[in-house]
């Protein structure tokens, strides 16, 4: 029988899965930010969500983490520890900080636990990246997250690494456009929350 599946809340913005992974936290900076993984079949709907988990290990994983739900929060606790780690590391990429030293070793400890799961295998002829036992893993969605965060990192990609330019928010982005100018995560979002902002303040002072 299938598992009940937590409904779509994720935005995918990002433009990377490690990114993404990041801003599963809605209004960082602030003290009432919002959590999106606040359980373990959360972190399950995310690798649903961005096609980062096969079909075929979704409701195996929701029924693993059933029958062990202590050790689904204990995978979770991970996961968060991961997540702000990547996020330490990729806003300090974006605002030209020094990269924190810890935050860049438990990612090469989820790179060193990922990598006993992958293999390169050859299909429809070319190369590709494979994970295996995604669904006998509760942890098996960090696995490409990390793998992620570390091709991003050692890719020319990195220099497109943004974060958000409200104060409210700071998710992460690769800034694709043509003049890499681009400055919201979403501009139908923050960019149209601070440009209002900044009308009101302008009418306001008149």
């Amino acid at each position: 029988m299938s598992q009940p599946q937590p409904d779509a809340r994720f935005d995918l913005s990002g433009g990377n899965l490690a990114l993404d992974f990041a801003n599963t936290v809605s209004n960082r900076p602030a003290e009432n930010r919002t959590e999106r993984l606040a359980e373990y079949q959360n972190l399950v709907a995310f690798g649903r969500e961005t096609g980062a988990l096969p079909v075929r290990a979704v409701d195996r994983l929701y029924a693993v983490a059933g029958e062990a739900p202590g050790q689904g929060k204990s995978i979770l606790h991970g996961a968060i520890q991961l997540r702000e780690a990547i996020f330490d590391i990729f806003s300090a990429v974006a605002e030209r900080r020094t990269i924190p030293v810890r935050s860049l070793a438990l990612l090469n400890i989820a790179l060193q636990k990922s990598a006993p799961h992958g293999r390169i295998v050859h299909t429809s002829r070319r190369f590709v990246w494979e994970w295996i036992g995604m669904d006998c893993y509760l942890d098996s969605i960090l696995w490409p997250v990390a793998r992620a965060a570390a091709d991003l990192l050692t890719s020319e990609d990195i220099a497109k690494v943004r974060i958000c330019a409200s104060d409210k928010c700071a998710w992460l982005f690769l800034d694709q456009t043509k003049n890499h100018r681009r400055r919201w995560c979403d501009m139908k979002t923050c960019g149209n929350r601070v440009k209002a902002q900044r009308h009101y303040q302008r009418v306001k002072s008149i």
